[in-house]
């Protein structure tokens, strides 16, 4: 937490020596609209990051059980572990480098830019470096998914929606299904896993269909949001 807050108060040092401004340009006064903003996005990518897993049960006969050392107290560490490293990641990449980006070169190569940075992140943060092809794959899925988030904050001018939409894929990928991140969470893998013999097809179906619907789904959900006014805009 108190990475969190040293990270607002860098922000708010960036932003008011940049224009004098303060940290209104994230949007993070909670309100009606914003509130239900974040709980759209949040069930819809959600939804989405679940169908991945719901796809291995039908096409690779996988199955998940309880946890059973699962409390409550796990749990919540896992939910605040979470919310923590998503809070980290949307205030240095959606944060107020994003807004002065927007307003210097404008909303378009903003987008790029701050993809491109997270993508490069993930490199680093996923071990990945010295092994191209892995680079490249997570270079393409975390580069898109920053140009989802990077979107959502353009579109709004808000943190509420990209961290809406990066919450709910986390939630669900690491603590309801017990990403390797953090270990064994809500439900676990029933082990040993079926031999099943599947397509190429099918494979790159369950890989890829829920991050396709991830980013198809809320990138059209944006497209017909309301552009809102840049902060500080006459």
């Amino acid at each position: 937490m108190i990475g969190i807050l040293v990270q607002l108060a860098v922000s708010w040092l960036i932003v008011w020596v940049y224009e004098k401004g303060n940290l209104g340009c994230l949007g993070l006064m909670p309100t009606k609209k914003r509130l239900l903003d974040l709980t759209l996005f949040f069930l819809i990518t959600a939804a989405c990051a679940a169908s991945g897993f719901f796809l291995k049960m039908i096409i690779a006969k996988q199955s998940w059980l309880l946890n059973p050392d699962i409390n409550a107290g796990l749990i919540l560490k896992g939910v605040w572990f979470t919310i923590k490293s998503v809070l980290f990641e949307e205030l240095i990449f959606r944060g107020v480098l994003l807004y002065i980006l927007i307003k210097k070169i404008g909303a378009t190569w903003a987008i790029v830019i701050s993809a491109t940075a997270f993508g490069i992140y993930h490199w680093f943060s996923h071990e990945l470096w010295g092994n191209p092809g892995q680079m490249a794959i997570e270079f393409f899925i975390t580069g898109i998914m920053g140009v989802v988030l990077a979107y959502g904050y353009a579109k709004s001018f808000s943190l509420y929606i990209p961290i809406g939409i990066h919450l709910g894929w986390n939630l669900m990928q690491m603590v309801v299904f017990s990403g390797n991140t953090i270990g064994h969470q809500l439900l676990v893998e029933s082990l040993p896993a079926p031999v099943v013999t599947i397509s190429y097809f099918s494979y790159f179906t369950m890989l890829f269909l829920p991050l396709l619907s991830c980013w198809i789904i809320n990138l059209w959900l944006l497209r017909r949001y309301k552009q809102v006014q840049l902060p500080g805009a006459r």
